[in-house]
């Protein structure tokens, strides 16, 4: 792979990366929303801002598929579980158990496994 087709694909997975924390931003929103009482104005905003979040989401996603294989694109979403997990503690006071942090690792371990697979290295 030349230099320049290894920094498109860094790009793409930066990219990627970025658009699934945004993203798992919206479950922030949703929690919010679930937090309020049915429907009254704080409910439909932060249950727009998820829509919102959704919406864009979406435009993105499928301007990243191009790019990538559907088997790495969709094992990379699995990262989304890692950033919720990290929004709960700081958004929310959550705490984050050992458990927590040996799932974290394995959905990384289980992420590079089909990166490097693609990339057959």
């Amino acid at each position: 792979m030349s230099n320049t087709e290894e920094k498109s694909k860094l790009k793409t997975y930066i990219l990627l990366h970025a658009l699934l924390l945004f993203y798992s931003a919206g479950g922030i929103c949703s929690k919010y929303a679930a937090n309020q009482e049915l429907f009254s104005f704080k409910f439909f905003l932060f249950y727009g801002l998820l829509l919102f979040t959704l919406f864009i989401y979406a435009i993105f996603w499928q301007q990243v598929i191009k790019d990538l294989p559907v088997s790495v694109a969709y094992s990379n979403k699995a990262i989304t579980v890692i950033w919720g997990m990290m929004w709960g503690a700081l958004v929310f006071g959550e705490h984050i158990t050992l458990f927590n942090i040996i799932g974290a690792l394995i959905i990384i371990a289980g992420i590079m496994i089909v990166v490097y697979a693609d990339h057959g290295e």
